[in-house]
């Protein structure tokens, strides 16, 4: 017999190619089959899944140097968890406008506020939400950046920091999933009202995989977390003042929102 996906030829006992490494498939697709290659790849303990997300948690330094100093088949490469995470984004946003959306006070939600109340709330939730991808993806280059001035002792260079931010912001939002699903459900409110602190957290995270990934001392955090801060929280501010001009650009949202009322 001979390999579907590479055409070698194959003994009749191999379970993977010895070329191309693929698995052998002899059996046709059924639901029972589909379930089981769902489980084994992503739940099973020695899969690069798991063991990405486990080991980000517990040592980052050696997933974010493994993928830059060559080693790629260990973990999940960065692309691959952005797509997974994008993909868990996409799951979070569904909830959000289809089971969660009537649930929430709009009027109660301090950070985002307009002079036309709860209304004007909703509206431009629901017009950065269309957009949270886009931001989503801003946030890596800020994130590298303030890594890159803060955490350098390496001499990692910017594009080798993107990856690093990459794993951090997608590990993040990957394992926090569960969380946002069962708040969704459950408290819809609690969810929105504590944003700001998820993304306090988030960055927190990032910090954390930032130190692991150099040999500074514990110490050395002791100024030079604010200062990644500052950056970050600059980056914020710029990326929050481009998102308005551009919602006021494509008319979401207009100047009466923000008028005072009388």
């Amino acid at each position: 017999m001979d390999c579907k996906n590479c055409n070698n030829g194959l003994r009749t006992d191999y379970s993977f190619c010895p070329d191309c490494g693929a698995k052998i498939i002899r059996n046709r697709i059924t639901a029972k089959s589909l379930i089981f290659d769902f489980f084994e790849r992503y739940f099973n303990l020695d899969n690069t899944f798991l063991k990405t997300h486990w080991h980000m948690i517990i040592k980052p330094q050696v997933v974010c140097d493994g993928y830059i100093s060559g080693i790629r088949k260990k973990y999940l490469n960065p692309i691959s968890m952005l797509a997974i995470s994008l993909t868990a984004s996409g799951f979070i946003l569904f909830l959000m406008k289809k089971v969660a959306w009537g649930n929430i006070d709009f009027s109660k939600i301090s950070y985002v506020q307009t002079s036309t109340g709860g209304s004007g709330t909703e509206k431009i939730m629901a017009s950065t939400m269309e957009y949270s991808s886009l931001i989503y993806f801003l946030y890596i280059p800020i994130i590298a950046f303030a890594s890159y001035v803060i955490f350098n002792k390496k001499d990692y260079n910017y594009s080798e920091h993107i990856v690093s931010s990459i794993y951090a912001l997608t590990s993040f939002s990957i394992i926090s999933t569960l969380y946002a699903v069962i708040l969704l459900l459950i408290n819809p409110q609690l969810y929105v009202d504590a944003a700001l602190i998820y993304v306090g957290i988030m960055i927190l995270f990032c910090i954390y995989v930032a130190y692991k990934n150099s040999p500074f001392k514990i110490l050395a955090l002791l100024w030079r977390i604010p200062s990644f801060l500052v950056i970050f929280f600059m980056g914020y501010v710029g990326i929050s003042i481009l998102t308005v001009i551009m919602l006021f650009l494509i008319g979401d949202i207009s100047i009466q929102d923000f008028v005072p009322k009388n």
